[in-house]
């Protein structure tokens, strides 16, 4: 049975593989990343444009009950914005406090989704909202796990769905022995993570 180094070990592997396919993948839809910005080639712009659906057109084929929900989305800007500031505000006084190296936020949230031309105005709109309330929801995920990795890295006694990467090497539920050298072990790892590694998914 392979141990939770050698899993963890596969895993990364397979993140390499997956980054090196959305490297071919950006060939094949002929654009690349300049300064941060996106560039498609002319003749990639042009069938976008051709491709783009009339605003008209995409809200009568819009179901009426879907438009009504509208609001009850973009309601939720207000505390994604709260959270982003508080969680900005937290991490700013209390990470240098406890050695923590500071998430950065650019990392986790992309609004680029706006610069395709086969959106229309709303679908951008739409896009640049996703593209900011998943981003602020990836980036506090990550201040968080490395806050319980410095407080309480201790596994729970049942699965737990979609935890963040610092999970896999938390201390074992039960294991009052081995807590205080975990404890330190893992607030080790998150204030001298290793050049360019990121926390393995889980």
């Amino acid at each position: 049975m392979p141990t939770l180094d050698e899993l963890r070990a596969r895993m990364r592997a397979l993140a390499q593989e997956a980054e090196a396919e959305v490297e071919r993948r950006r060939a094949a839809f002929r654009y690349r990343i300049e300064k941060g910005r996106v560039v498609f080639d002319e003749a990639a712009r042009r069938r976008h444009r051709e491709l783009r659906v009339n605003l008209l057109v995409f809200l009568r084929a819009t179901r009426p009950m879907v438009l009504v929900t509208a609001p009850f989305i973009y309601a939720l800007i207000i505390p994604f914005i709260l959270l982003d500031l508080f969680v900005w505000v937290y991490q700013a006084v209390c990470f240098p406090v406890y050695k923590i190296p500071k998430v950065a936020r650019g990392d986790h949230i992309r609004i680029d989704r706006q610069h395709l031309a086969y959106l229309n105005g709303l679908q951008k709109l739409n896009c640049m909202y996703c593209g900011y309330c998943n981003g602020v929801i990836a980036w506090v995920r990550e201040v968080a796990g490395r806050t319980e990795a410095y407080w309480c890295p201790i596994k729970h006694a049942a699965k737990v769905k979609g935890m963040h990467g610092h999970y896999p090497g938390f201390v074992d539920y039960g294991d009052g022995e081995g807590f205080a050298d975990g404890l330190a072990a893992s607030r080790n790892r998150i204030r001298h993570p290793k050049t360019g590694e990121e926390p393995d998914a889980f």
